[in-house]
């Protein structure tokens, strides 16, 4: 399982370079939300890498601060993005719905939609390995 998330990891930050990339390709300078969240990702999968390489439980639960702190700062920039698509009146529950209906509608690009919803499954699987790993 441990090597099933880490490809997951890698997955997940393969996008997020994409996406990165794209981003400064335009021209624009990231905000500070981008920056710690590329950040956290990237001391994140470091940490995980770390992981699978000493079997230091330590290092997965890092990881594991680590994602929960990037994903934190992902889900602000979503929900920037789904509040300047006309939901600026929405409260953060109604603005997590509509951004949900966005990806499955097609309404933000593919590689933004894969990268909210995966983000979840390099989440819980992360936490699995932490637990599994703890406990066992």
């Amino acid at each position: 399982m441990t090597y099933v998330v880490l490809v997951a990891w890698l997955v997940q930050a393969a996008v997020g370079v994409l996406l990165l990339t794209s981003w400064v390709g335009r021209g624009r300078t990231p905000p500070r939300t981008v920056v710690t969240h590329v950040a956290a990702s990237v001391l994140g999968v470091a940490s995980f890498i770390a992981y699978v390489l000493t079997d230091g439980v330590l290092w997965a639960w890092a990881a594991f601060v680590l994602i929960t702190i990037g994903n934190a700062f992902g889900d602000m920039m979503l929900l920037r993005r789904v509040r300047a698509m006309g939901g600026s009146h929405l409260s953060t529950i109604n603005a997590y719905k509509a951004a949900l209906r966005s990806m499955f509608k097609g309404r933000l690009p593919l590689r933004v939609s894969f990268h909210a919803v995966f983000a979840g499954v390099v989440y819980f699987s992360t936490l699995a390995v932490c637990i599994v790993e703890t406990v066992g």
